[in-house]
């Protein structure tokens, strides 16, 4: 296996093909700066790219914050607005590269997931909490729109519950957000939440990353399509999975009564 890249921002480790990927500034309690917003794209397309990489995590530093959202800090930086205005660009590819690593991503939630944070959180497919933790666009209660984030949450949440969290800024439970769907295990308290995190992902890890891949790839792109289109896409990627040597083997398996030897292929 290669080396993890060293980062000035987040941490990568490996242990039995997870990749935990850690925002490591928790002093400020982990903010998208655009140094940030790099660094995290650098770790998970290392993490992508890597063969033994088949989960990734995704957490924040500390016990206050798991993401707080973009750094305020940069509106008050000496650029012109044609510069904030490219610069905010990374957010689109960190939530492109999300989507497409081809490999499932687990929000380990430690602390507050707020603003840009919790655009980062949805943008997970499996999203694992503290109870402790909230999560919110308080973006309007100081005259900004969460914009960036809107298109992810839109394809989280139901409307009308984005609507109140766009519109009023509250901050929401990690129970309120579970009983909505959107997290999917709560735990009490940090300890718990390394236990759940490591049994869903060391579960997905045993899962073929052949078919992972395939599957996670065509949920995401059949999402946006006319329903006929999806059908029929769908229709075609099944079939792709029905020809690649871990479908052969988890059925073989099957038929034997023995746990399936997944190689990727």
């Amino acid at each position: 296996m290669a080396d993890a890249p060293a980062l000035d921002n987040v941490l990568v480790a490996v242990r039995d093909h997870v990749a935990t990927v850690t925002l490591n500034r928790p002093e400020q309690r982990n903010p998208l700066s655009a140094g940030m917003i790099a660094d995290l794209q650098s770790a998970l397309a290392w993490s992508g790219a890597e063969p033994e990489v088949r989960v990734v995590v995704l957490t924040g530093a500390g016990d206050r914050a798991f993401c707080a959202g973009a750094d305020l800090g940069s509106f008050a930086a000496e650029q012109s607005e044609l510069e904030r205005h490219h610069g905010r660009h990374g957010f689109v590819e960190l939530f492109l590269l999300m989507q497409d690593l081809g490999k499932p991503i687990v929000g380990r939630i430690n602390g507050h997931a707020l603003a840009g944070g919790f655009g980062l959180a949805c943008a997970c497919d499996l999203l694992l909490a503290v109870e402790s933790a909230t999560f919110g666009t308080p973006e309007i209660n100081v005259g900004v729109w969460p914009a960036m984030i809107q298109a992810v949450l839109a394809r989280n949440l139901p409307r009308k519950v984005l609507l109140e969290m766009i519109l009023l800024g509250d901050r929401w439970s990690a129970r309120q957000l579970r009983d909505l769907g959107l997290v999917n295990r709560v735990a009490a308290s940090a300890a718990e939440l390394d236990t759940v995190t490591d049994q869903m992902a060391g579960q997905l890890a045993k899962k073929s990353p052949a078919i992972l891949r395939l599957g996670r790839d065509s949920f995401y792109r059949q999402q946006d399509m006319e329903f006929r289109a999806a059908l029929e896409y769908l229709q075609a990627q099944l079939t792709l999975v029905t020809l690649s040597e871990d479908a052969k083997e988890g059925v073989r398996a099957f038929f034997e009564k023995r746990e399936p030897e997944f190689t990727g292929r």
